[in-house]
């Protein structure tokens, strides 16, 4: 063994804050409190492994206790700094929490805190793995963290800054480590390999980069193990696949390939050669899973990220997109949701083998059943009552069927329609000639300000109540409420449907079609806090119908105006028999108003009394009853 030998991310560790790689943030904020002579007496690194807190650490206890210090370029030369480079300083006490977590071990701490530094300005104690320390060990440096003595400085690093106490986060400066870029390990790996002499491909270097996901004691470390590997050729990237245990590209394309093409057998094969090279069964469908999701990227992102994101050659990205065009999103994201799930069953089984082959079989039919499984989804709503939301077509209520007379006959200037009236009432000849003295009102003056105001007002409620019916997915439910409910107020804050039998209201309220109209009316209002009230109709109810509104309905609403009307003579006719009422077709019925209210008053204790034929003729035609 060659005592002299040091592994690389040791050897060229940085001694500076220039050299560290990456952290920019980290390096500025310490350089400018050192050059304005800010020191803090607590610090707490945080972040991943291998992203440097240790080195920056050490660093920034040799700028302190150098003797040029405290110095942005420490000197290396001084006792201090070579004690520190070869990790043997006496002011400068490494702690492992991790072996070191007790109460006892922190007093013991705290005793030797009182002595005063032998070599440097300051004592420094960095506690690596902070986050170990007990409860107890924690509150027993409280005190000392907060107002230690002068000559005294405590470095915390962790990779787990949640598990440290937040009373102890409060009394230090903080400096969270980030990730190192890929771009930033790959310039630092070429120029160690440069230096050490090692033959390796660029791919090479980006794999390890990406192997070692943002960290750069790890990057370092696996090119120290590749440097062992034959010299005359240059590394590349199968050799890194091959000592990692890792699936090649090649491997990864041919597999994806069958489960694509729905090929158990060929899939099957392709594993067990995979399989019999010693690869274990959870690296290969976690392999499987990064290659997933490489052609999830490929399918949905531009040409320009795909390299930065999947990490692969031009060539790789486009055997990527060959395959992806081939496949929907969707069947893309349930081939990931398959994979994982196996990746948890082999975690818990003592026959990965047995499930690696079932995982394999079962993804190389899901391309193909993945449409089946959507067609199962959409058959499954549809049999429950409920309408696929995209499919969902305008809805529009049909107008009501307006009966007209019939046409009349050819050569005649005159149609008479005699209805049947089971009980007729008479009016008085006298009161006849009285009317028929009376001047003719237009029609265009009859409709008041508040005639004008209700119909502009229904007309709000009507598209609002058309909207919160194309919200609601049932067609059962959409059904009922176009036939049996009508709105008496719709806004943001409160909602009023009225139903007009008491059955299909306990029908709305024990079932969960209210709870459709609630979801109908936060998708409307975009609001969770709408009051939605369904009852039967009250006399206080405004008669808002947001399908339609009758003609019968806004004469309810008119005003009554004082002015009498005339009616002309050829309107009504008497006839032979009493009971009979002739019709003229030819006049133009928006020459009378609708407002006579003497005669209708005088009628109004016999119609009453007529038949639901005699009504439904005298309201179809809107007539009066005649003598």
């Amino acid at each position: 063994m060659n005592e002299n030998y040091i592994p690389l991310y040791r050897k060229y560790r940085p001694q500076i804050l220039e050299e560290i790689v990456g952290q920019e943030h980290v390096k500025k904020a310490l350089a400018n409190a050192i050059n304005l002579n800010k020191i803090a007496h607590a610090y707490l690194f945080t972040g991943p492994r291998g992203t440097g807190k240790t080195s920056t650490a050490r660093i920034l206890a040799k700028s302190l206790n150098c003797v040029d210090g405290p110095t942005v370029k420490p000197c290396g030369k001084c006792a201090s700094c070579v004690d520190i480079t070869n990790s043997t300083p006496l002011d400068v006490i490494e702690i492992d929490a991790a072996s070191n977590r007790s109460v006892n071990d922190a007093q013991n701490i705290l005793e030797k805190i009182q002595y005063a530094p032998v070599n440097g300005k300051y004592k420094i104690y960095i506690i690596d793995e902070v986050h170990m320390l007990t409860v107890q060990a924690f509150n027993a440096l409280l005190k000392t963290l907060e107002e230690p003595p002068e000559n005294v400085i405590f470095i915390l690093a962790t990779t787990e800054v949640h598990k440290v106490l937040d009373t102890i986060k409060s009394r230090c400066q903080r400096f969270d480590f980030k990730r190192i870029t890929t771009d930033d390990i790959v310039q630092h790996l070429k120029k160690i390999a440069k230096l050490e002499k090692i033959n390796i491909e660029d791919d090479a270097v980006l794999t390890i980069a990406k192997n070692a996901a943002g960290g750069m004691r790890d990057s370092l470390a696996l090119l120290d193990q590749l440097s062992v590997l034959d010299t005359e050729k240059a590394i590349t990237t199968d050799d890194i696949n091959s000592l990692l245990g890792r699936l090649s590209f090649d491997i990864l394309n041919r597999l994806s390939e069958s489960i694509i093409n729905s090929n158990p057998n060929g899939a099957i094969e392709i594993l067990e050669e995979v399989y019999n090279s010693g690869n274990e069964p959870s690296q290969i469908l976690l392999n499987l899973l990064n290659y997933f999701k490489n052609l999830l990227v490929v399918k949905n992102c531009k040409t320009e990220l795909v390299l930065e994101l999947t990490q692969t050659t031009d060539l790789q990205a486009n055997a990527l997109k060959e395959q992806a065009d081939r496949l929907d999103t969707h069947q893309i994201i349930f081939l990931i949701e398959r994979t994982s799930h196996y990746i948890n069953e082999l975690k818990l089984s003592t026959n990965q083998h047995t499930w690696l082959e079932v995982a394999m079989i079962d993804l190389a039919n899901l391309t193909e059943n993945t449409k089946l499984v959507e067609l199962q989804s959409r058959l499954m709503k549809l049999e429950s009552g409920e309408v696929i939301q995209e499919n969902i077509p305008k809805y529009k209520t049909p107008p009501h069927p307006v009966q007209k007379p019939s046409m009349k006959p050819a050569g005649s200037d005159k149609q008479f329609i005699k209805p049947i009236v089971q009980q007729s009432v008479e009016i008085p000849k006298t009161e006849y000639k009285e009317i028929q003295s009376q001047p003719q009102v237009a029609p265009q003056k009859q409709e008041t300000e508040q005639n004008q105001n209700y119909v502009k007002k229904d007309g709000e409620t009507r598209d609002l109540w058309k909207s919160l019916l194309e919200h609601i997915d049932s067609m059962p439910t959409r059904q009922l409420l176009i036939q049996q409910a009508k709105p008496v107020l719709i806004s943001a804050e409160n909602v009023v449907i009225t139903v007009r039998q008491e059955g299909f209201l306990n029908n709305i309220n024990n079932t969960n079609k209210k709870q459709m109209i609630i979801d109908a009316v936060n998708k409307l209002f975009d609001n969770a806090n709408t009051n939605v009230v369904i009852r039967l109709p009250q006399a206080s109810d405004n008669n808002i119908n947001a399908i339609d509104v009758s003609q019968k309905e806004l004469k309810e609403e008119q005003p009554k105006p004082e002015v009498k009307q005339e009616i002309p003579k050829e309107i009504y006719k008497p006839t032979d028999n009493p009971e009979m009422v002739e019709v003229v077709e030819n006049y133009d019925a928006q020459t009378v108003t609708e407002n006579e209210n003497e005669a209708e008053n005088k009628n109004t204790s016999a119609s009453a009394y007529l038949s639901d034929q005699a009504k439904m003729v005298k309201d179809l035609f809107n007539g009066k009853l005649v003598e």
